[in-house]
């Protein structure tokens, strides 16, 4: 059976606050006239009211046993009734007439039939592109609610869904085996067998995470993609089967080991296994074309590693060349190989033709011995290679050119590179095929062994447009016109393919990450609703020529105010020579009796555990229900929740399962293994931290932290083991591994988290994380540091309907855009360039408006990434038209944002105030993710990912339950006649680590404590703080 807690089947919580019971469980005066006029008795007359709260809350009548008591205390009193009344029935007809007058009241049908078949046909839809149970429950929740239709008892939904899912996936799965050989079966079977030296199964080898971009790791990916392509064709035995159904059976399949498959219906195994290598191809691909651009790219940095090193030696290098050159110019100087008479002068030939044959002779042979010794002169230097490179060197230093000295650091990797672009499959995304023309071209000249080979190619000279003018130089040579340097012209090659597949401008078919991304764009005529639905949500004109105008309407309009606001500006100063200076704020002061609150308030938190504070808080807030097995079925544990709560510990404080096994009583590693593998999945823990959220927005302390209308990202580095290849070097944090990227709340909670890169631009990820918050919260602008700040993610921050507003700290450095040409400014024109050259193109924007909405409707309905289009919109994607775009719009919402940031004191305050908010929160996970020397002992990705939010998971655990601990402490302050303010509690942060044990034993006994329920009102006024916060 389905947990009914995945689900959003309406329900009654554990625990409601005095807020929730007053919104949805008080009668309004006409509800209560109209029940009174209906019944007779006080009895009957709390029954009909309770019955029409509970309807309209869960949408069907809920058992007299399933509703809470402090419901029916509520409801009672807000009757007036007397104490001891309840909703008692004298017959079975009572309740039903009840129940009719209800219906009757809400406009709701009762036809059972009616609504199983709206049920089933809505679950039937779904199952072909969903797997999950709790998925096809909520969507007949929503076409039943839709049809005005009474809800189902759970338990037919259920019983319903797992039906109708194993018909469609019956259906599959016998499509699927239908396509397929007897041989391509006994392969996807065999990959169940054990063997080896290793003793593993093919099965292992298939779920392997790629290494470390190594030489060695690249020749063994290329070979691991040969292996899983020769399984079979997927993309034939898969055809039509939606994209998440294939997805979600890979996972169900990777989530079990052979021994468990082999359980599994022939059918059915044949089909996950199908769909398991499915996911590994296209994995492989991302995974080999990933290594070969970290290849590349460690390839130039050695190439300009040697050329600042060059630098460095270059006096001694060109000293010692010019002593060669001297020494082999005195040696083949013509004139020091004539005779010469005794004054020096040179002698004449000899009369005689006997002599003169003799003096030619002589002549020729000091000839041939000034050139040996001048041979000799270049040798003693080293050899002749030397010297040519060494000239190459000093060349490459004096013109900046790192490109000629490129191709020495790819002889290794050349013939793994020409395997692998031998073996994918690559596409133009636009109509430039330059570089796949180049590609071919250095194909069809592998095997050739001469130093240079033929431009032509297709009878044509190969156009290298594409490349910089020092590789057009480095790969062409004077002396041989219509010739290219092939060693150089290979490297080129990678090169720039490394390049065009960051940006986009080449795609790998069969991959995920290196897709065509302009495939995922829906067609112009297919975003009729959508774009409307676009619009309105974000507040976007509908047209382009009003979107244009807008814009640039904004951009004026700011630029005027600040213009005409610089007078009474006095932190903003243009001296006389035209430099802008910002002057610095000063640090807003705590009260003397902030201070003395905060004081009293640490020394008086209860003591607490790590284990405790979690088993509390998934009592309290069941967030522990959003795990469970890939099936959606309640989990077969002796005790999940102990179970969960415990493999949640163990992964936030970042403890191994041979450690925790240590120091745990009671559990084994294989087991915490097997729940964090097969239970515990990214996506659930999300729903986990939703949950968590969600129960801290009904506090009321948080209202003294911010309205939870903002929010701050940034990233903290987190050390990993090296084999893997989402490892780098960073050089902004130091150190080896990747980033855990947050997502905080200006109420300090994390709304997501995820694991980066270090490679990679943290600015990518700052509109996912807006995207992806599913929990109650909804801010609408975004904080961030430097890293925050691109052009595209300006313009897409401005699409999705957010306002991007980073920390500016470099502001100086920025280029203000003018609106047009002929925009003057009495004050501030000296900040805007005077050459007239940095304009906002307005009609690129209004020309590309529709691509903009494409790509704004696809990243809103989930078919493209918004990661994924930032990175190939990066500095590189010139070529790309969507890209001028991007950066158009975003050149004019970034002007925007740095004229109100060098503007608005209190502006620059609220986001120095969220920024230390999120490096805040780094280092309370620093704190709380203490085992292991802070080292993710995983190299896979996805468990990296999971060990990244498990913390976050325990870190806003901590933080609502001490937050719950100072409500505590502000009553009993309260109670002692402390005269306690919202601002006084706004000092006071809930990343408190004093009253917490972290060490010691880790007593399992907490995990069966039921604690009391929590209040969530605090006798504090807010609103004061409410109205200075929407005034600033």
């Amino acid at each position: 059976m389905t947990s009914i807690e995945r689900t959003a089947y309406p329900r009654f919580k554990r625990l409601m606050s005095a807020r929730e019971m007053h919104v949805f469980f008080t009668p309004k005066r006409e509800e209560i006239d109209w029940a009174r006029e209906r019944t007779r008795s006080g009895e009957h007359l709390l029954a009909l009211a309770l019955a029409l709260k509970c309807y309209q809350k869960l949408g069907y009548f809920p058992r007299a046993a399933e509703v809470p008591g402090t419901v029916v205390e509520h409801v009672r009193g807000a009757l007036e009734l007397p104490e001891g009344t309840g909703p008692h029935y004298e017959s079975v007809n009572t309740a039903k007439l009840h129940r009719k007058l209800v219906r009757e009241r809400q406009g709701i049908s009762y036809d059972q039939e009616r609504a199983r078949n709206i049920a089933e046909e809505a679950i039937r839809r779904a199952a072909l592109v969903k797997n999950n149970s709790p998925d096809l429950i909520n969507v007949a929740l929503e076409e039943l609610v839709r049809g005005t239709c009474e809800l189902p008892a759970f338990r037919t939904l259920d019983e319903m869904a797992a039906r109708v899912r194993r018909e469609v996936n019956e259906d599959i799965f016998a499509t699927v085996r239908s396509r397929m050989t007897m041989e391509d079966r006994a392969r996807l079977h065999g990959l169940l067998d054990v063997g080896g030296l290793d003793r593993k199964s093919g099965l292992n080898r298939l779920k392997k995470p790629a290494k470390r971009p190594s030489w060695s790791h690249l020749k063994e990916q290329h070979k691991h993609l040969q292996w899983v392509d020769g399984l079979g064709d997927t993309d034939v035995w898969l055809e039509g089967v939606a994209p998440r159904k294939i997805a979600d059976f890979a996972a169900e399949a990777g989530a079990l080991d052979a021994a468990e498959l082999r359980d599994y219906e022939a059918g059915k195994l044949i089909a996950l296994l199908a769909c398991l290598v499915h996911a590994a191809r296209r994995r492989a691909r991302d995974d080999l074309a990933e290594m070969f651009c970290k290849r590349v790219a460690t390839k130039l940095k050695n190439a300009k590693d040697e050329l600042e090193e060059i630098r460095k030696q270059q006096q001694a290098l060109v000293e010692r060349m010019i002593g060669t050159y001297r020494t082999v110019l005195e040696r083949i100087d013509p004139a020091g190989l004539l005779p010469h008479g005794p004054d020096g002068a040179p002698a004449p030939f000899p009369a005689g033709k006997k002599a003169r044959r003799r003096a030619a002779r002589a002549l020729a042979a000091q000839r041939a011995a000034a050139l040996a010794m001048a041979q000799k002169a270049v040798q003693s230097s080293g050899s002749f290679d030397a010297e040519f490179a060494d000239i190459e060197a000093v060349a490459a230093h004096h013109g900046n050119n790192h490109e000629v000295l490129v191709a020495r650091f790819y002889k290794r990797d050349r013939a793994p590179m020409f395997d692998l672009v031998g073996t994918l499959a690559f596409e133009a995304v636009s109509e430039d095929r330059r570089v796949l023309d180049a590609l071919a071209h250095a194909q069809a000249h592998q095997s050739a062994t001469r130093e240079y080979v033929s431009e032509l190619y297709e009878g044509q000279p190969l156009d290298l447009g594409f490349a910089s003018q020092n590789w057009q130089r480095a790969v062409r040579d004077r002396r041989r016109p219509g010739m290219l340097d092939r060693r150089r012209f290979e490297t080129l090659v990678f090169t720039y393919l490394a390049e065009h597949l960051r940006t986009g401008d080449v795609a790998i078919t069969g991959s995920d990450t290196f897709a065509n991304w302009l495939d995922a764009l829906p067609d112009w005529e297919e975003c009729g609703p959508k774009l409307a639905q676009l619009c309105e949500e974000t507040g976007l004109p509908d047209t382009a020529a009003g979107f244009t105008a807008a814009l640039r309407g904004r951009l004026e309009a700011t630029a005027a105010e600040v213009d005409s606001g610089y007078p009474d500006n006095a932190d903003l100063v243009i001296d006389e020579n035209g430099v802008p200076v910002l002057r610095k704020q000063r640090a807003k002061g705590v009260s003397a009796l902030a201070e003395a609150l905060e004081t009293e308030v640490k020394a008086r938190m209860p003591e607490r555990t790590l284990l405790g504070i979690l088993s509390r808080t998934a009592y309290w807030v069941e967030w522990w229900r959003r795990f469970g097995p890939a099936s959606g079925s309640d989990p077969k544990l002796k005790d999940p929740f102990g179970r969960y709560v415990l493999t949640t510990f163990v992964g936030g404080i970042n403890m191994t399962f041979a450690e925790a096994a240590r120091h745990i009583a009671g559990v084994s590693a294989h087991e915490l293994s097997a729940i964090t593998n097969r239970h515990l999945s990214v996506e659930k823990i999300n729903e986990a931290i939703t949950d968590v959220v969600n129960a801290f927005m009904r506090l009321d302390l948080v209202k003294a932290w911010g309205d939870g209308t903002s929010v701050a990202a940034d990233g903290t580095q987190m050390d990993t083991f090296i084999d893997n290849l989402l490892a780098e070097s960073s050089i902004r944090y130091g150190g080896f591994g990747g980033i855990a990227y947050h997502h905080i709340s200006d109420q300090y909670i994390a709304l997501f988290s995820r694991f980066v890169p270090c490679g990679v631009w943290e600015a990518v990820y700052i509109i996912d994380g807006l995207l992806k918050n599913a929990s109650e919260m909804k801010p609408d602008t975004i904080h961030a540091d430097t890293q925050g700040q691109s052009f595209p993610v300006f313009c897409l921050a401005h699409l999705m309907g957010f306002e991007l507003m980073p920390r500016i700290r470099n502001w100086k450095d920025r280029t203000f855009y003018r609106p047009s040409a002929s925009a003057r400014y009495r004050h501030i024109d000296v900040l805007f360039d005077q050459g007239g050259r940095n304009v906002i193109d307005w009609r690129l924007i209004e020309t590309h408006w529709r691509d903009l909405m494409r790509v704004s409707i696809a990243i809103r309905e989930g078919t493209l990434a918004s990661p994924l289009l930032l990175r190939r919109l990066g500095s590189n994607s010139h070529r790309n038209q969507i890209y001028r775009a991007f950066r158009e719009v975003g050149r004019a919402v970034a002007t925007v944002q740095l004229l109100r940031f060098i503007s608005d004191p209190s502006l620059r305050r609220r986001v120095t105030a969220a920024t230390n908010k999120v490096e805040s929160f780094n280092n309370f996970t620093d704190w709380l993710a203490f085992c292991n020397g802070g080292v993710i002992a995983e190299n896979d990705p996805v468990e990296q990912e999971k060990a990244v939010k498990l913390t976050s998971l325990l870190a806003n655990c901590v933080i609502f339950h001490t937050t719950l601990d100072l409500m505590n402490v502000v009553r009993e302050l309260q109670a002692e006649g402390w005269q306690i303010t919202g601002e006084d509690l706004a000092s006071i942060s809930p990343y408190l680590t004093d009253h917490i044990m972290r060490f010691g034993t880790y007593a399992t006994t907490e995990l069966s404590v039921r604690p009391d329920t929590f209040d969530p009102h605090l006798d504090v006024e807010f609103e004061a703080e409410e109205e200075q916060a929407a005034a600033a």
